[in-house]
């Protein structure tokens, strides 16, 4: 399903012009136990409604950003710089 994406340096864009860099989580310290760094990368929430993502402009400026998108709706809320 295409949708337009607002890049945050270069306007808005098809989504095709993008990468999609996984659901935005928060990293554990480096002292952190295994299951905490298990868990940092293999478990998702996959919400059904709004969460943060990563987003890479690709064929654009080639920046990485955070976007608010609904899941269900695939409709992009927000764009905005980490």
């Amino acid at each position: 399903m295409a949708f337009l994406l607002n890049c945050p340096n270069c306007g808005e864009r098809n989504v095709h012009e993008f990468h999609f860099g996984g659901e935005a989580t928060s990293r554990p310290t480096p002292n952190s136990t295994p299951d905490d760094w298990i868990s940092y990368f293999y478990n998702r929430d996959n919400v059904a409604g709004v969460q943060r993502e990563w987003w890479n402009h690709r064929y654009g400026c080639r920046k990485w950003f955070f976007a608010l998108r609904d899941t269900v709706s695939n409709q992009i809320q927000e764009t905005f710089w980490p």
